[in-house]
């Protein structure tokens, strides 16, 4: 479902690469929890897979598909149909309604508006499961605690069944129990649909839920001195 090869990615006006990766894979329906400190090049990771950053060298491959070499507008419309990403900062669109920002994939998206099957249902469905109270349903994104912001962020990488989920820190801003109910609902949605789930946090007290715990400096050469 996703590999990597020859990765090297630097930002610009780095002298060294903050990637440099050999090779990384992923099976369809596996469920990989990655860690590393702050620092260490996880969410630029996060980013090269979303196709919302181009590395240097090397493919990366979704679906059997090199989305390095596609054109921009054709890397943005393979995310919209095939990647839920729960981003560290949320990335909602402020002045839209909790409901509305859930439901944005399957207005970007003709195939993730199929799966939803209907979606508007499928947004209340997701919004339920996640705690979310109905009386903010409606209201901007602007106005949610960060934890509100949070779940409704998760419920929109959800909705319409994407083959792929990559989440990044997505339960910093939760308590303990909707922490729980949240990877409940993330693994159970993932595994309804055979979806790949890699997951980015530093807490590794959530590392047992999944089916392959991974250091970054583990796959990452850059982090190593050359040396993963």
């Amino acid at each position: 479902m996703i590999a990597l090869s020859d990765l090297v990615f630097r930002w610009p006006r780095q002298t060294s690469p903050c990637l440099d990766m050999p090779g990384f894979a992923l099976a369809a329906g596996e469920r990989v929890f990655l860690h590393g400190p702050s620092g260490s090049g996880k969410s630029t990771l996060l980013a090269v897979l979303g196709g919302v950053a181009v590395p240097e060298r090397g493919r990366v491959e979704l679906l059997g598909q090199d989305i390095v070499a596609l054109a921009g507008h054709r890397r943005d419309a393979f995310r919209a149909d095939h990647i839920g990403f729960i981003f560290q900062q949320f990335n909602l669109l402020p002045w839209l309604s909790a409901r509305d920002n859930v439901l944005l994939p399957c207005t970007f998206s003709a195939r993730r508006h199929g799966r939803a099957g209907d979606p508007p249902a499928e947004a209340t469905r997701l919004l339920e499961r996640l705690d979310l109270a109905e009386s903010l349903w409606d209201k901007p994104a602007a106005e949610l605690s960060v934890g509100q912001q949070q779940r409704v962020a998760a419920a929109r990488a959800l909705i319409g069944k994407p083959e792929i989920l990559i989440a990044d820190e997505p339960t910093s801003a939760l308590d303990a129990e909707r922490q729980q109910a949240f990877i409940d609902l993330l693994l159970t949605e993932a595994a309804a649909v055979g979806a790949t789930l890699l997951f980015v946090s530093h807490d590794q007290r959530l590392a047992a839920h999944f089916d392959r715990v991974l250091s970054l400096a583990d796959i990452n050469r850059a982090a190593m001195g050359g040396e993963a």
